[in-house]
């Protein structure tokens, strides 16, 4: 079983040796992640890669607070956060659910019974506000201030101070859906903070949706459209065109946000559900018992009943305020841009909340063995559409978006562009900039070994697919924001059926039976 609690989960840690409780005073400005940048970075290419979690217990300005980073930043971290002994643990259960075997008997039948009521375990269950440790400390009106709790600033050039591990609530306007998303978070004031909806996130859709519903002219929907979620218009800086401002003026979006939450859940904020799967029944999933969410006080939404801190509040449509720089986890700083401003009406948190947080830059740190996590439960789903997919690796240095390597069994000409152009339209693949496909014989996660292969496999000029499309917001390299050009690699074998009618060598390797002789031999030797 999971835990229940960001609670549990230090406690956990703290018995696993996995975590540095930092005495010394520190600031939340720079100095905290700074100390963080420093723990992610420690034992590179070690089984301690990744550094401790952190526990900052003496925070300046901060008189009791606790701060928690780093808690997924290492391999060992990210399988005790799911209580897997692998991550490809998770995978195969995945796969389970997805290809039950078919029931042929009456018997068999009844083998499922079982398999269905655990799937019916994992859905959320709303609990009494009473027993809601969420709710144990209420602030409205003039007590609200989210700037009680130590939000950090990261980067020197930061716009300001940000909150960086949110789990964002919003509800799908057409089927009532909750969808739960990580969208970092400027501070502006005691109430008011940006909300860093990328223009395909499904909670900019939800946004659009309402400004659809409220603007029904088309003329005054494409402005609108041009002004929500990242991206800029020729209009005045902050607000709306006036065709359309008296229509939404006063219209609300509602939002929670909770931060601290036990592992899984926070986790599961980050996975790419397809819209239709809650990530509440993901969490569920990941940590094999229902997650227990409370009705907010000030707006129609669930949150986490254990969270640490609960932010309730709304987004008033068409109204946007420059957010950022923010340095980012591509190891630049996301610049300036236009984003909805989140209003909070309402704050709820446990006696001496613990404040989660985290810091992203320059790989390797923390969100790298986050990203590995989703690299291993997206890859079943993706084998769904593409069974020919072996094996995934998203390695650092892309981080998460940039670069691709994929593992196929080739069964026809052409079928490694086949493979190229169906990760470009599945879901957030869609923006993966460089996408490497090899044979089954490569070990994906064996950067070295791809690189063997790319430099070797390919002609450049016949091999390497370009497309133009949807590229991260994050990407500052696009012709555009948001579209640019994406690269494909085909660094596969090459057959007579493509046009390659030259003999293709084999590869490099030692017998068996000679490996097993000398494998003694070099033991005794030291190597």
């Amino acid at each position: 079983m999971g835990y229940e609690s960001l609670r549990d989960w230090i406690k956990a840690l703290d018995k696993a040796g996995e975590l540095k409780r930092v005495t010394a005073e520190v600031s939340p400005i720079l100095e905290m992640a700074e100390i963080a940048d420093r723990a992610s970075k420690s034992g590179k290419g070690t089984a301690r890669a990744g550094g401790p979690a952190l526990l900052f217990e003496n925070i300046t300005g901060y008189k009791g607070a606790q701060v928690l980073m780093n808690q997924f930043g290492s391999d060992r971290r990210m399988r005790l956060a799911l209580d897997v002994a692998s991550l490809d643990d998770v995978a195969k259960r995945i796969e389970t659910l997805l290809h039950p075997v078919a029931p042929t008997g009456i018997m068999d039948k009844l083998k499922l019974l079982p398999m269905l009521a655990e799937v019916g375990s994992f859905f959320p269950k709303t609990i009494d506000a009473k027993k809601a440790p969420c709710k144990e400390v209420i602030l409205r009106g003039d007590d609200i201030d989210v700037l009680k709790f130590p939000v950090l600033q990261t980067w020197p050039d930061d716009g300001g101070r940000f909150i960086t591990l949110p789990l964002v609530t919003t509800r799908d306007p057409k089927s009532g859906k909750r969808n739960l998303g990580m969208y970092r978070m400027q501070v502006y004031d005691a109430n008011t903070t940006g909300m860093h909806w990328q223009r395909q996130k499904n909670a900019a859709e939800h946004l659009r949706d309402r400004l659809r519903a409220a603007t029904p002219d088309e003329a005054g929907q494409v402005e609108l459209m041009a002004l929500t979620a990242g991206g800029t218009a020729s209009a005045a800086p902050n607000t709306v065109p006036q065709l359309v401002a008296t229509r939404i003026r006063g219209e609300r979006m509602e939002v929670a946000v909770a931060i601290g939450t036990d592992p899984a859940t926070t986790f599961s904020a980050i996975v790419p559900a397809p819209p239709e799967v809650e990530e509440y029944l993901i969490a569920g999933f990941l940590r094999q018992q229902a997650v227990e969410l409370v009705r907010c006080e000030t707006v129609d939404l669930d949150v986490p009943a254990n969270a640490e801190i609960i932010l309730e509040g709304y987004v008033e449509l068409g109204e946007l305020r420059t957010e950022g720089p923010f340095g980012d986890h591509t190891g630049f700083y996301t610049m300036q841009d236009d984003y909805p401003v989140f209003h909070i009406t309402c704050i709820t948190h446990r006696k001496n909340p613990i404040y989660a947080a985290t810091v992203v830059g320059r790989p390797p740190m923390e969100d790298t063995w986050m990203i590995k996590g989703v690299e291993r439960i997206f890859l079943p789903l993706m084998k769904l559409t593409l069974p020919e997919i072996l094996d995934i690796n998203l390695p650092a240095e892309g981080v998460a978006h940039n670069l691709m390597l994929v593992r196929i069994r080739k069964s026809y000409p052409g079928h490694a562009r086949k493979v190229m152009h169906a990760i470009w339209g599945l879901g957030q693949a869609m923006f993966t900039k460089c996408i490497v496909v090899v044979d089954e014989d490569c070990d994906v996660q064996d950067v070295s070994e791809v690189m063997l292969r790319v430099g070797n496999n390919i002609d450049p000029e016949r091999d390497i697919q370009f497309t133009l499309g949807p590229v991260d917001t994050l990407d500052h390299a696009s012709r555009l924001p948001n579209y640019g050009s994406k690269m494909g690699i085909d660094a596969t074998r090459k057959w007579p059926a493509e046009g390659f009618t030259r003999p293709w060598p084999a590869m490099l390797t030692m017998p068996t039976e000679i490996k097993s002789k000398v494998d003694a031999l070099c033991k005794s030797l030291g190597f």
